[in-house]
């Protein structure tokens, strides 16, 4: 059965930094991206993995936020810096099974206060 476990979310303030993490667990090929979804928003894409190994970003977190991942323990990182308002949203992480099948941790909240 495949787990996927978010943390590190939380309140901080404009400015400020945030570290995430999601551990997977069970028969996938990887953890792949970052999503996010604020209220009232559909969900969508912050970071993600390519196939060749490199990283892709949304244009509203370029230069902000890194996406990090090690391979051999399962567990892919966000790191989030310069934060923003408009950052506020429940972060997701998302893995890939051996089917093409997506699989969802429950989310972590990030607030920013101004």
């Amino acid at each position: 059965q495949v787990q996927l476990v978010e943390s590190g979310g939380g309140l901080v303030q404009a400015g400020g930094s945030l570290r995430l993490s999601c551990a997977a667990s069970g028969n996938i090929l990887g953890i792949n991206a970052w999503y996010r979804q604020a209220p009232g928003k559909q969900r969508e894409l912050v970071a993600s993995f390519t196939r060749g190994g490199n990283t892709n970003y949304a244009d509203s977190v370029k230069g902000r936020f890194t996406i990090s991942r090690d391979i051999t323990n399962n567990t892919a990182y966000l790191q989030m810096n310069s934060l923003e308002r408009e950052d506020t949203a429940v972060y997701y992480c998302n893995a890939r099974g051996y089917f093409g099948n997506d699989y969802w941790g429950q989310g972590t909240q990030v607030t920013v206060s101004s």
